[in-house]
């Protein structure tokens, strides 16, 4: 079996925590446990780009479960854990490319060594591996039959692809379910990406004005966990939906050529490229904290920082300091990537336990679904995001109340008023 990890023999401590994940994800097991009995995914080749973290392992656990031969890279240069990435191996005998810190020729080459097993399936999270396959291995897309994508970033990749028709197979939005983005983009990204930059400066938020760029599901989280530490919050937004919202959620909301001049601790969360740019870091008071929360690094003009800085340093691990001509240091975190994954663990498992759970469950409906789906990005059938809903209450121990067939009868009559 091909792989390419770090260091084999950090398996043993990987296999813990991924034990320890697994204690917290109860809907994933409970459709782990129906996969073995069922095996819906026999002989499936499926091909996953994916963080791999231990909550990834568990969610590969399953898939292989069910019958599926998976082969498994990294879909960001620092989000692999190489512990989880050698027990997947060792243990799992899953073969996997992924290592934490790999440059991106290394990173393109593991995306590469995934396509090479012929994935009938794709899991991805961020698109990368899809957009290698429709410009580098097309001579694969024959033998792809559908696929999953996991964040806001790629779907917004793959709607693109989609509206220019160059998409060539059907892909289930698992970012868009319900049970995805309320609770992994909201609470998972909040605390996560906290955690991240509390880890790599070790700086209080207390008193501190953090200014969250973007402030869709994932730029809520951050905004709610920041407040609740007591910083004072500033959004920068380009929507006026959402930035309306954060002005009735009692945030402050200005453009970013103001709060520039103003923050503390900057974060981007929303998917777009130069979100601070060049001018942006020359506003910046010395000290500044810069961080991103996005999917790709382009969300800073790190080319642009680099060109305006007279001096570069790496003052602590996951943060570089830029000095700026003016004297002022722009202290850039875990190199402008995921910071949650760069410098934490990523999202807590009990949130991801629903999020891989739409992806497992997607897959099998690709996989049982007699009908052709056109070429398009579907959303994740309703049945199974409350289906998920459903299981994870049951596992929390919560109950809800039924309609009653008269409440039901009511709900679909348009003859019974006041």
């Amino acid at each position: 079996m091909k792989y390419d990890v770090k260091d084999i023999n950090f398996a043993k401590g990987g296999a813990l925590r991924i034990e320890w994940a697994n204690q917290n994800m109860p809907v994933l097991n409970r459709i782990r446990k129906r996969f073995e009995k069922e095996k819906p995914l026999k002989g499936v080749r499926l091909g996953a780009c994916l963080h791999v973290t231990t909550e990834t392992a568990s969610l590969m656990q399953t898939l292989k479960s069910g019958g599926a031969k998976v082969a498994l890279c990294a879909s960001n240069p620092l989000s692999t854990q190489d512990d989880a990435a050698a027990s997947l191996v060792k243990h799992d005998k899953i073969p996997v490319f992924a290592i934490k810190g790999e440059n991106n020729r290394t990173y393109y080459k593991h995306i590469n060594a995934v396509l090479d097993t012929k994935p009938r399936f794709t899991m991805d999270d961020g698109a990368d591996l899809v957009s290698i396959l429709h410009s580098e291995r097309t001579e694969l897309l024959s033998g792809v039959q559908g696929g999953t994508e996991e964040t806001t970033t790629g779907i917004i990749r793959l709607r693109s692809m989609a509206a220019d028709g160059v998409l060539q197979y059907p892909i289930i939005a698992v970012n868009d379910a319900q049970t995805k983005h309320f609770f992994d983009n909201r609470y998972g990204t909040g605390q996560s990406t906290i955690d991240g930059i509390v880890r790599a400066t070790n700086r209080l938020l207390a008193g501190t004005n953090f200014v969250v760029c973007g402030y869709g599901w994932c730029g809520r989280g951050v905004a709610m966990r920041a407040r609740g530490l007591g910083a004072n919050v500033i959004v920068t937004e380009v929507d006026p939906l959402p930035a309306l919202e954060a002005v009735m959620d009692g945030l402050t909301v200005m453009p970013m050529s103001k709060a520039a001049r103003i923050g503390d601790f900057f974060c981007t969360l929303t998917g777009n490229i130069n979100v601070i740019h060049k001018d942006h870091f020359l506003r910046m008071k010395d000290g500044a904290i810069v961080a991103n929360s996005g999917h790709f690094n382009v969300e800073l003009d790190l080319p642009g920082l680099e060109r305006i800085a007279k001096s570069r340093r790496l003052i602590r691990e996951f943060v570089e300091e830029f000095t700026l001509g003016n004297g002022h240091r722009i202290n850039v975190l875990g190199e402008g990537r995921l910071i949650n994954l760069a410098a934490a663990e990523g999202h807590p498992s009990s949130v991801m336990d629903m999020s891989f759970a739409n992806q497992a469950l997607s897959i099998e409906f690709m996989v049982k679904n007699k009908k052709p789906l056109d070429k398009q990005v579907y959303p994740v059938p309703k049945k199974i995001d409350s289906q998920i809903a459903k299981e994870k209450l049951a596992a929390m121990g919560t109950k809800i109340d039924r309609l009653t067939p008269e409440q039901k009868k009511y709900l679909v009559s348009w003859d019974i008023g006041t």
